[in-house]
């Protein structure tokens, strides 16, 4: 074995281990997407760790022979699973819906068990690949097999990204995009270039910019809605605040749910959630991804647009009124949903407080709930 090839391979297990104690947050364990990334690192240390084995090839003494063809039948047998994961992951993050993502499971697992069929079966028959007498590893008449599935599904992810780009996180953006183009550049170079493990060893730097980029925003955002969380919003609405002139200020709306208890003690807290989640759905198409939307409170959320006419305020608040009508009217809604909604334009001569403007918008929210109940 190339102990050059060992200490890569170990270097790349020291870094999945250190962001695997990085990512392991408490507060997000229940995410998806939490669940998704770590399942993403647990995989590839398995996969550095026999890909090790696999390599202790041309030396035919004592265990080197058993090491050598245990390694090879698990990372054939384990090959699909990183870009199956990298799919289920991509689809939750653009869609935020864990029914959608999780639907993935059943068709990704039941082409894997077709690859681990043939990785048996390649025991016997050497389909993808054999290890003779003398312990040395020769590619299989079926060797691309596993290569063309992996490209497949990297492939579909990347065209997931490319089609809702105008709808993803710009911080998350790049790394949607690099992950499956990398991987892919990854696993052709691995093709041609035998005997030197660069496909594993990519897939830590592509895991490295996750957790940069996607993970680590996981710390500002609300894990059942995926938007930014109140901790999130008091920082950029004070840096709004701070960098706001008489000639270009911003506007702000503050949401909340009418009846969401009764949705929760009607349906129950699944649909509940249902609820949040549609919310946040319907309030991110009347916006720009540029826009910033945060969950306040339960049953609250607060966005911030970069709009400084009364005027332009209005019109995206009469967007939202007539999404959620629509919503409503739907035959697919076994719930309805109402907001209030207190909104304004900063005033930058006023020299408002964070604070401060947070209480005049839920003033008008008290004011126009309240209308409500004076109507009835």
């Amino acid at each position: 074995m190339n102990p050059i090839n060992f200490m890569i391979n170990l270097y790349s297990i020291l870094i999945l281990a250190i962001l695997w104690l990085h990512s392991d947050k408490q507060e997000e364990k229940r995410s998806l997407q939490y669940r998704l990334y770590m399942l993403m690192l647990d995989t590839t240390i398995v996969l550095l760790l026999f890909d090790i084995f696999s390599r202790m090839d041309t030396n035919a003494y004592a265990i080197y022979p058993v090491l050598n063809q245990l390694g090879n039948f698990v990372v054939f047998s384990l090959s699909p699973v990183l870009p199956s994961i990298w799919l289920v992951y991509v689809v939750n993050q653009l869609f935020q819906d864990e029914e959608r993502s999780l639907k993935l499971v059943k068709p990704l697992t039941l082409f894997w068990f077709v690859n681990l069929t043939i990785v048996v079966l390649s025991l016997r028959f050497g389909w993808y690949y054999s290890i003779d007498l003398q312990n040395i590893y020769h590619r299989g008449p079926y060797f691309t097999l596993p290569v063309i599935y992996n490209i497949a599904l990297l492939s579909i992810s990347f065209v997931y990204v490319v089609k809702n780009l105008k709808t993803i996180h710009k911080n998350h953006r790049f790394t949607l995009v690099f992950f499956p183009l990398f991987f892919l550049f990854s696993v052709v170079l691995q093709v041609i270039v035998y005997g030197i493990p660069i496909l594993l060893n990519s897939v830590v730097l592509s895991l490295l910019f996750v957790s940069l980029n996607i993970q680590n925003h996981g710390m500002n955002t609300d894990y059942l809605t995926g938007v930014n969380n109140r901790k999130r919003l008091e920082s950029y609405l004070k840096d709004k605040i701070r960098n706001s002139t008489e000639k270009k200020s911003f506007s702000a709306i503050m949401i909340d749910i009418d009846n969401f208890k009764s949705i929760n003690d009607t349906f129950g807290h699944d649909m509940g959630d249902s609820a949040l989640q549609a919310t946040v759905k319907l309030l991110n198409g009347c916006i720009r991804n540029t826009d910033f939307i945060s969950r306040y409170g339960g049953d609250e959320f607060f966005m911030i647009l970069s709009i400084s006419e009364p005027e332009r305020l209005q019109e995206v608040v009469d967007r939202i009124r007539f999404q959620l009508s629509k919503f409503n009217a739907s035959e697919r809604q076994v719930y309805m949903l109402q907001f209030s909604m207190g909104y304004g334009v900063y005033d930058v001569r006023s020299k408002a407080t964070a604070q401060e403007f947070e209480s005049m918008l839920d003033q008008r929210l008290y004011e126009e709930k309240q209308s409500k109940v004076n109507v009835v």
